[in-house]
C-alpha cells in the first residue's frame, strides 16, 4: 500500500499538496497618487526636461522613497535646506507639502530660480490662515507637529500667531485670549474621525469659532479613508502601501485598525512584508497612500501571487477626476506671457 504522503502520495494528493492556498485580494479605490502628488512629480520632471540636470528639490518632493529615488536617478538633487545648495542658475523646487514664507524669501535673496510645487489644497489652508490673521483672530492649527505641511503653515504668519492643536486633550485644555475671536484650520492629511472629534470639542467650547465650511482635509485623504472603511471590516488583513513619514498613509493604516482589521500594516515595498503575519489568511485588503505609486501595489500583488492563488475584486468609495495644472513658470505657454 502506498504511503499517505511524501513521494509515495497519489497524484491527486501530490497536486493538492503543491497547490497554493486561495486568497481574495480586495483593492481599495481610489488609492495611490492624488492630483497634488502628480502635479509635484510632474513639476520636477518638467523642470528636468526644460533645463536639464541638476534640479534641486527642497525636502522630499512627496513622501515616497521609490518616487524620490526615481527622480534622483534622473538628475534631481534633494536637500533639506536651501543653504545646502551652491550658487546656481538651476531650478529649485519646493515640495508639495508647502514651505514657510522665509524659504522663498531666502531663495530671492540668493537669486535662485524657484518653482513652487506646493499642493493647491495646502495653499488654500495658507490663505485661510492669512485671512483670519488679517481679521485679528487667534488661529488654531489642527495637525501633527514637525510634519512639513504643519511647519509650512505655521511659517506663513509671525511666531505666536498660530497655536498647534494635536489631540482632543489639547482642544479641551486650550485657553484663548478671547473665546469670541477664534478661528481654526487643519492639516490636509489627518484622520477624518479624529479631526471631527477635535473640531466638535472646539465648537462646543467656543461656539463662535470660525472655520472652513468643510474641514481642510483634502478630497484624496477623505476618499482613501472612506474606501478603507468599506474594506477593512471584511478582510483578514490590510496592507497600506506608503512610507513611514507619510501622514496620509499612516492614517490609512490607523483607520483599518480602528475598523477592526486584526492585521494592518504599512509597507514601502514587497520586501518589507513579514510573511508570518499573513499565514492562514483568506482575504487581504490593499490600498496605497496618496504619494505611493501603483507600481508598488502591483509588486506586492505579485509577491502574494507567488504564495497564493489570487482572486481580485475592487471596492470603490468615490470617483476622482481632479487635475491641478503645473506651476505657471513651467507651462508651455509661460514664455508667451
Amino acid at each position: 500500500m502506498a504511503a499517505a504522503g511524501g513521494m509515495w502520495a497519489s497524484f491527486p494528493d501530490r497536486v493538492k499538496m503543491l497547490a497554493k492556498p486561495p486568497l481574495k485580494i480586495v483593492l481599495c479605490s481610489p488609492r495611490g497618487f492624488c492630483a497634488g502628488v502628480v502635479r509635484a512629480i510632474d513639476t520636477v520632471e518638467r523642470a528636468l526636461a526644460l533645463y536639464g540636470a541638476p534640479v534641486y528639490v527642497r525636502h522630499e518632493i512627496v513622501h515616497n522613497k521609490y518616487v524620490v529615488d526615481s527622480l534622483r536617478a534622473k538628475g534631481a538633487i534633494f536637500v533639506e535646506e536651501l543653504e545646502e545648495i551652491p550658487a546656481t542658475s538651476a531650478p529649485v523646487v519646493f515640495s508639495a507639502h508647502g514651505v514657510p514664507k522665509s524659504v522663498p524669501e531666502d531663495a530671492i535673496k540668493r537669486n535662485f530660480f524657484s518653482v513652487d510645487a506646493t499642493c493647491p489644497l495646502v495653499t488654500k489652508v495658507h490663505r485661510e490662515a492669512a485671512i483670519h490673521f488679517k481679521r485679528g483672530r487667534e488661529i488654531l492649527l489642527i495637525g501633527h507637529s514637525h510634519h512639513p505641511e504643519v511647519v509650512g503653515t505655521l511659517g506663513q504668519l509671525p511666531a505666536g500667531a498660530v497655536t498647534l492643536i494635536e489631540t482632543a486633550a489639547d482642544a479641551a485644555s486650550f485657553t484663548p485670549k478671547d473665546p469670541n475671536n477664534l478661528a481654526f484650520v487643519t492639516q490636509t492629511t489627518l484622520s477624518i474621525d479624529d479631526t471631527a472629534g477635535i473640531v466638535a470639542i472646539l465648537r462646543d467650547r467656543f461656539p463662535n469659532i470660525s472655520g472652513p465650511h468643510k474641514e481642510d482635509i483634502c478630497y484624496a485623504t477623505t476618499n482613501r479613508q472612506a474606501a478603507v472603511k468599506k474594506v477593512a471590516p471584511v478582510v483578514d488583513a490590510m496592507i497600506v502601501v506608503g512610507a513611514p513619514n507619510s501622514s496620509n498613509s499612516q492614517r490609512l493604516r490607523e483607520v483599518a485598525e480602528r475598523e477592526g482589521c486584526r492585521v494592518s500594516v504599512l509597507a514601502q515595498r514587497a520586501s518589507d512584508i513579514d510573511w508570518a503575519q499573513f499565514e492562514g489568511i483568506t482575504s487581504l485588503g490593499l490600498t496605497a497612500g496618496a504619494s505611493a505609486p501603483e507600481v508598488i501595489v502591483e509588486e506586492i500583488m505579485g509577491a502574494f501571487a507567488e504564495r497564493f492563488e489570487l482572486s481580485v475584486e475592487t471596492v470603490s468609495a468615490a470617483e476622482e477626476n481632479e487635475f491641478f495644472p503645473l506651476p505657471r513658470v513651467l507651462r508651455p505657454d509661460a514664455a508667451a506671457e
